[in-house]
């Protein structure tokens, strides 16, 4: 069986590695073509995932009409703040009637449309009862490794979601699957957030406490968001929820962590992007939740902390004495 994985960044690279595990021919779409050749000559993603043997069963192209002909499942990979665009330029060539997987995690700028709220509004409607969403905590360098990893797999359409499960499914690479699409995707996206504001905190070196604080009250955060947009309390306490916000806050593999590290030990965001060199979700994500929660007037303070500390340059020993001067409430 044919499938196709959009993007060659660490993520979509480690889940066609799932795939090709499980003997499917996986087709590998990159842009770059010095990507493409290091993939096909050396069975490795140089730039993303150096040093990791890729499964023999990966072929990578930089020709998306190849790698969608024929295709039994896509896998789209694409950043969030790319796929509008990306969907609008080349959906054309989607075949129909297959499963359609998106892991981006995110809201996208000034529209702060959701993940999925994106693909109902661009994918034509012969595609919509084939939309899933991939989430939960994952890794990619610890996917590649073959290490046990567990993720869920969101959809409005139980029978697709059953038919994705099995196609992910490995002895390393556990699936559930769940209808809660718009839970799956705030817990994903805001996740990202609250990881800024742990690695703050650790890059003050202020504790384990603070973190834990943090965490807890993130959680709470995003969940408030959640119920807003019509998700499923529940979801928020499954591995979309909080088990891929553990992961993200304190897991040293983390990019958003890795930001706000090196906010709190001084580095200006500009300097930590250029060396960073893969996206950081939550640097974008940070605004749009933050507009989000002005237009739905929820009580967000990390996340609005977060905003401040990102796009008012407003110095995080600051934003922690304003968080802990707050007005004490009940906390339920």
């Amino acid at each position: 069986m044919k499938v196709s994985v959009l993007g060659a960044g660490s993520f979509g690279t480690a889940l066609a590695n799932v795939l090709g595990d499980k003997g499917y021919n996986v087709y590998l779409y990159a842009r770059r073509k010095e990507l493409v050749d290091s993939i096909n000559q050396n069975q490795e993603n140089i730039e993303y995932l150096k040093g990791y043997k890729l499964s023999e069963n990966i072929k990578a192209t930089n020709h998306l009409e190849e790698c969608l002909q024929n295709t039994k499942m896509i896998v789209l990979a694409i950043p969030t703040q790319n796929l509008s665009k990306f969907i609008n330029e080349y959906r054309y060539l989607f075949p129909e009637n297959i499963p359609i997987v998106c892991v981006a995690k995110g809201i996208e700028e000034h529209t702060l449309r959701l993940v999925s709220e994106i693909l109902e509004e661009e994918l034509p409607g012969k595609y919509q009862k084939y939309l899933c969403y991939l989430s939960g905590p994952s890794f990619a360098k610890e996917i590649i490794q073959r290490i046990p990893t567990l993720v869920s797999i969101a959809s409005k359409n139980e029978e697709i979601a059953k038919q994705v499960q099995q196609y992910f499914y490995t002895s390393y690479f556990r699936t559930y699957w769940l209808d809660d699409v718009i839970g799956v995707e705030i817990g994903g996206a805001l996740k990202n957030v609250i990881a800024i504001a742990c690695g703050v905190s650790d890059g003050l070196g202020l504790g384990h406490n603070t973190r834990a604080a943090l965490i807890t009250r993130g959680l709470a955060e995003i969940q408030r968001l959640g119920v807003k947009k019509g998700a499923n309390p529940m979801t928020f306490l499954g591995l979309t929820g909080l088990g891929d916000l553990v992961l993200t806050c304190t897991g040293e593999l983390s990019r958003n962590r890795t930001v706000g590290f090196q906010l709190g030990k001084g580095k200006k965001l500009d300097e930590i992007i250029k060396e960073l060199h893969q996206v950081a979700e939550g640097v974008y994500t940070a605004r749009s939740a933050y507009d989000l929660s002005k237009k739905f007037d929820i009580e967000m303070p990390i996340t609005e902390s977060v905003y401040k500390m990102l796009y008012e340059n407003i110095p995080p020993n600051e934003i922690v004495k304003k968080l802990m001067q707050r007005e004490l409430k009940k906390e339920f």
